[in-house]
């Protein structure tokens, strides 16, 4: 391999510059109490108890003497002391001249020793429950950051590219991180390749209702038959509506209108400033309520089907215990994709959510104004750092390659503005004090909530490898709510778990007809299926849609014409 040397070294001295402030800005993000806990860490751990200064110092001396071999090793042309990072899943070091080159081989395992060092630092502190899991996410962050494949001078795929294009590579990838670093946030995709309304988002539809916080979109029926009862899906407002209708071999919206479903869909509004007062009640009434009278007026149904992913199935749960309280029994069914109910385990996400931070969002937010989905897109980002913020870092700024097209990362970073209130309102009742899951505990729309008393037929469905909203804590939500529940387990994570086209018949789930106690007793009795969960859900689904009929001839109605052809206006609008 060449040596670094022969790439022009100003090249490199830049780069190298611009590669540390990405690593401290990257750790700047990290919840600052965690690292605040770092410090008591050491504290505690340097004047504790006998039995964890000793602790400590028999981890520290298993570490030197675990570097004095790695040292041996290489200076003798030993085999390595570290498991290979290959093979426990860990792609960051798949080049060959990690294990052929001895100096690289040296900084692998190096790395490798001093990672698993935090991590049982991290085991061995003196704290509990919500500290100890905050300190472990920033040592692990800590580790992922330090990686020596982050950096020009010690990734030999970077060091090797930047010497055949002779700094070529170098100066491309500065260009890049420019144009990010104007734009505010890494470039994952090639955005260029994608348009909503022109590749995404396309399946025929139109917009039927529109108010301040959403548009409704009616598809237009693709079969000469629809079963009587409609679907009204109701994705989360953090994200756009296109999601659920990515390009047309997966588009979960089109499959159900190709399935006889007539199908309708929120599309929420990037909330502006101005619209930053708005509430947790207000999307109840106008992002839910109202499409649900719509919906029932536009098709003459006398009940609905609904299903709710992620904050939109709890937004939507929410909906209808207020419409149980009211004893209106207009909604036949509900789906829950990924969403929780009950938050007593929230998974990583839990670290950045504290009283102090709560408060903080309360009192940013007292009066009005929006979050930015930009903060928060950066937040997710950091629960997959590697994946999500390290990957594109090596790629694009190292190698001064340009990411690859890909529709879910191009729907990822189409983020949106949220009211500033419902913001904080969300991160309080749920996240903090888990409220939604006691019965009375909150008022939505005047009327006390109560899971109970939505007794409708529920299919809650979870992904195995959720970062977001982990399977077990969404297994909880079937025992909150009132009627009889199908609980099934897809594989996967948050997004690709839920888009997985039938057509392809790719991955697996999980069903069990058995109920049971917890999560685990479920897994253990549960039987795995081959394909998609789409079919498993639609057959669900089709006994509670009622009588087949003829299309209708037209979206819309008298009272709910057409306002403009999908995907309509609100999905359109940019971050600000």
């Amino acid at each position: 391999m060449s040596s670094p040397a022969e790439s022009p070294p100003g090249a490199y001295q830049e780069f190298a510059k611009a590669n540390q402030a990405l690593v401290e800005d990257f750790l700047r993000q990290l919840p600052s109490s965690g690292r605040l806990e770092f410090t008591e860490l050491m504290r505690m751990l340097a004047f504790g108890s006998d039995e964890q200064r000793e602790k400590l110092r028999s981890l520290q001396e298993r570490l030197y003497r675990e570097h004095l071999a790695l040292w041996g090793s290489l200076l003798g042309g030993g085999n390595d002391t570290v498991q290979d990072a290959a093979a426990s899943g860990d792609h960051r070091f798949d080049a060959p001249e990690w294990s052929e080159v001895p100096f690289f081989r040296y900084l692998r395992q190096a790395y490798l020793l001093n990672a698993r060092f935090l991590d049982e630092l991290g085991e061995l502190a003196p704290l509990h429950g919500h500290a100890k899991r905050r300190l472990q996410f920033v040592l692990r962050q800590f580790a992922d950051a330090i990686a020596p494949t982050n950096f020009a001078a010690t990734n030999p795929e970077v060091i090797k590219l930047a010497s055949e294009s002779g700094g070529e590579s170098l100066s491309q990838g500065m260009k890049l991180l420019a144009a990010d670093l104007a734009r505010g946030r890494i470039s994952m995709t090639d955005e260029r390749t994608f348009e909503v309304g022109r590749n995404l988002a396309v399946t025929p539809g139109a917009v039927v209702l529109e108010n301040e916080v959403m548009q409704l979109i009616q598809y237009a029926p693709s079969t000469r038959q629809v079963f009587e009862r409609p679907l009204l899906i109701v994705p989360p407002f953090i994200n756009k509506y296109y999601i659920l209708d990515l390009q047309p071999e997966n588009s979960f919206a089109r499959y159900c209108v190709e399935q006889g479903f007539t199908t309708f869909i929120v599309s929420w509004r990037n909330t502006p400033p101005e619209l930053g007062h708005l509430t947790w009640d207000d999307y109840v009434r106008e992002g839910v309520l109202a499409p649900l009278d719509a919906v029932r007026a536009i098709t003459g149904a006398g009940k609905v089907n609904t299903l709710g992913f992620c904050v939109g199935g709890t937004l939507l749960a929410t909906a209808l215990a207020v419409m149980a309280h009211k004893n209106d029994a207009s909604v036949a069914s509900l789906t829950l994709l990924a969403s929780m109910l009950d938050f007593s385990e929230t998974g990583d996400i839990s670290v950045f959510v504290d009283r102090e931070f709560v408060e903080r969002a309360e009192q940013e937010f007292r009066s009005s104004g929006s979050m930015p989905g930009s903060r928060l897109a950066a937040t997710f980002a950091t629960l997959r750092a590697n994946d999500l913020v390290w990957h594109f870092v090596i790629n694009n700024y190292l190698k001064g390659r340009e990411p690859k097209p890909f529709d879910l990362l191009y729907w990822n970073a189409d983020g949106a503005n949220l009211p500033g209130r419902l913001y904080a309102y969300y991160l309080r009742n749920m996240y903090l004090e888990n409220n939604l899951r006691i019965p009375g505990k909150l008022e939505s729309c005047g009327v006390p909530v109560d899971l109970r008393r939505i007794e409708v037929p529920a299919f809650v469905l979870a992904t195995r490898e959720d970062h977001i909203v982990p399977w077990k804590t969404a297994h909880l939500s079937a025992a909150l709510l009132g009627g009889c529940s199908e609980f099934v387990l897809g594989a996967s994570g948050h997004v690709a778990g839920i888009v997985n086209p039938a057509a392809k018949n790719r991955r697996h789930y999980w069903t069990n007809s058995t109920a049971a106690p917890d999560a685990d007793a479920w897994f253990a009795g549960a039987v795995r299926q081959a394909g998609s969960w789409w079919p498993h859900w639609e057959n669900w689904l089709r006994e509670k849609s009622g009588n087949k009929q003829l299309a209708p001839p037209a979206l819309g109605n008298a009272r709910f014409s057409v306002i403009e052809p999908a995907p309509g206006r609100y999905v359109k609008e940019k971050l600000r």
